[in-house]
């Protein structure tokens, strides 16, 4: 079951909703900076949007009032999120985001600012981060939101300075009803999604409303037992990487070119007169910069589009190994049994381990900047050698 009010999209977290409703409704229960962990799909971002929206809230998360409103679609003037769109946040973004976080609030109770993905800020970001969240202005709250409070995640100095909140992965039968009830999908499109999502809400969403999102998961589930020789192999890896970048292109266009047509009409493009030169090569300058950002943001995209890909694979020689173990587990792929049955049957379990590995190494290289082109290609060259 899921909460109401401004929880109503926190699925299948009890235990966190719990703590965090007590804490926005107790100050005593209060403290100035929050870290929010799970895996992939737990919804941390949406946690702690749910969570800024009750501080703000004068009912604590009533779910209808305009702070409520305003703070879960993004738009309060006291909250500020950080979602960072290329590969990671830099310094000299924080310091710009700590400077405004010092501010006292204009209208809430507090000055908030939520950090989606904090284990991509720089050493040197991180570092700006901590001097605000060691020395705290009275009325701001940080909120940040990382896959573990691991080290290789968050540095242990801002660690140690947070509240922990852990998320789990949610449940199928709790994602199936917030896709029935909230998203109105069919009750069997939902129970599908849910059942081959790996508890991931928002892969589920994608999957039920969107055809080509299940045409792509079916031609990478496919992948492992089509490849017969290493012509299919580079050929598999031609066809995910020029995928990905088509997605990432198609994802970009539209808002790049909106983006580079508000910097020309800020900038006084057409202008005429005095210091119009010096505008002019100001304009540049701030072109250069979009341009950067753009550059980033699409590789990331591209590189999360990819990374769908590797998840999907992962699961199916995850399965493999557990169909091939014989242990009483559920399949991330039911959907795929007899698929899976055959290659647990066809490889040895050595086999099928050295595949998940290759994928996994596949994405520790994308992280690392390797070229797509390459670290796929090395990926299913062991694919297809086994």
């Amino acid at each position: 079951m899921t909460a109401g009010g401004a929880w109503a999209e926190v699925v299948g977290q009890p235990d966190a909703v719990e703590e965090l409703s007590r804490a926005a409704a107790d100050p005593t229960a209060m403290t100035h900076a929050w870290l929010f962990t799970g895996p992939p799909g737990s919804g941390r971002s949406v946690a702690a949007r749910a969570f800024a929206a009750a501080l703000q809230c004068p009912d604590h998360g009533c779910g209808h009032c305009t702070a409520c409103h305003t703070v879960l679609s993004g738009t309060h003037s006291d909250v500020r999120e950080v979602v960072p769109e290329g590969l990671s946040i830099s310094v000299s973004e924080m310091r710009a985001l700590v400077q405004l976080a010092a501010r006292r609030p204009a209208t809430a109770p507090h000055q908030i600012l939520i950090i989606t993905d904090a284990d991509r800020l720089t050493e040197g970001a991180a570092n700006a981060l901590l001097k605000a969240v060691e020395e705290p202005p009275e009325r701001t709250v940080f909120l940040l939101c990382a896959p573990s409070d691991h080290p290789d995640d968050v540095p242990i100095t801002i660690r140690s300075r947070c509240r922990v909140v852990p998320l789990r992965t949610p449940s199928g039968e709790s994602i199936a009803q917030v896709l029935t009830e909230r998203d109105g999908v069919p009750s069997d499109m939902a129970a599908w999604a849910a059942s081959v999502s790996g508890g991931h809400v928002g892969r589920a969403r994608h999957l039920a409303r969107d055809p080509e999102v299940r045409k792509h998961r079916e031609a990478v589930l496919a992948m492992p037992l089509r490849m017969r020789g290493l012509g299919d192999a580079f050929s598999f890896a031609g066809d995910l990487v020029r995928t990905a970048k088509a997605e990432a292109t198609t994802m970009s266009e539209t808002r790049d070119l909106a983006e580079r047509e508000e910097m020309a009409v800020a900038m006084g493009a057409g202008g005429v007169g005095k210091g119009v030169a010096a505008a002019a090569r100001g304009a540049r300058a701030a072109e250069r910069e979009l341009e950067r950002r753009q550059k980033s943001r699409n590789t990331r995209t591209q590189r999360d589009a990819i990374d769908r890909a590797l998840v999907d694979l992962a699961s199916f020689f995850r399965d493999a190994l557990v169909v091939g173990s014989g242990a009483d587990v559920p399949l991330t792929n039911p959907d795929r049994e007899a698929e899976v049955r055959r290659a647990a049957t066809e490889w040895p379990a050595e086999s099928v381990l050295r595949r998940l590995e290759a994928v996994l190494a596949c994405r520790t290289a994308l992280d690392q900047n390797v070229k797509p082109e390459i670290a796929v290609e090395a990926m299913m060259t062991v694919l297809q050698r086994g």
